[in-house]
């Protein structure tokens, strides 16, 4: 029922029947059936929510004669949440997430098919929005990543920040690693070398 719920909420948002079948991974003959049985139904979408899965069965699948359920994609689309917020965490990966799913779920999907099932979660659970930017109007700056270390000649090793910065529109990067994040140096990094000045 949450595939259910997600094209109720994407139609109720406007989006286009080709555009919630990808996100829904549902067929569009499937997708159109249940718009218009919920265009049948005359009911408000505050209500839909407040049904419980088994009640949206019953209005959904039982009266129009299919289901269109898939146990095992159901039981990955559960563990998305999951998987997802540890994406988050610093050094792990969609493969070693995926070593762990295929560990509990030996007849689990496929490493390219793990990846698109997080990559359609993000979609529909943190849409984002595409930005316009005026040549020269931003530059976005951070430090990012873990520190690296540098082996100067002569000098004992030494670990450095990483200075990141892109210009908005061009996507033009620059890389600076210094030797800390203080004011100084971040505004150090900021100066464009005189190269790029001429």
């Amino acid at each position: 029922m949450n595939k259910l719920r997600t094209i109720i909420r994407l139609y109720e948002e406007q989006h286009g029947l080709k555009t919630i079948a990808s996100l829904s991974r549902t067929s569009r003959n499937t997708v159109r059936k249940y718009i218009q049985n919920w265009n049948s139904l005359g009911m408000s979408y505050e209500i839909f929510q407040q049904k419980s899965d088994s009640e949206l069965h019953e209005l959904f699948c039982v009266r129009e004669g299919f289901d269109t359920s898939n146990p095992r994609l159901e039981e990955l689309d559960s563990l998305m949440p999951e998987i997802c917020k540890a994406l988050s965490k610093r050094g792990m990966t969609a493969f070693r997430q995926w070593e762990q799913y295929r560990a509990s779920h030996p007849d689990g999907y496929s490493l390219t098919q793990f990846r698109l099932a997080i990559r359609r979660y993000r979609k529909i659970n943190h849409p984002s929005m595409r930005m316009e930017h005026k040549a020269g109007d931003k530059m976005f700056v951070d430090y990012c990543g873990d520190k690296l270390w540098i082996y100067p000649y002569n000098e004992p090793p030494r670990q450095v920040e990483v200075f990141v910065s892109v210009l908005g529109c061009s996507l033009l990067t620059y890389v600076e690693a210094t030797y800390s994040q203080s004011k100084e140096d971040f505004i150090s990094a900021e100066v464009p070398p005189k190269s790029w000045t001429g």
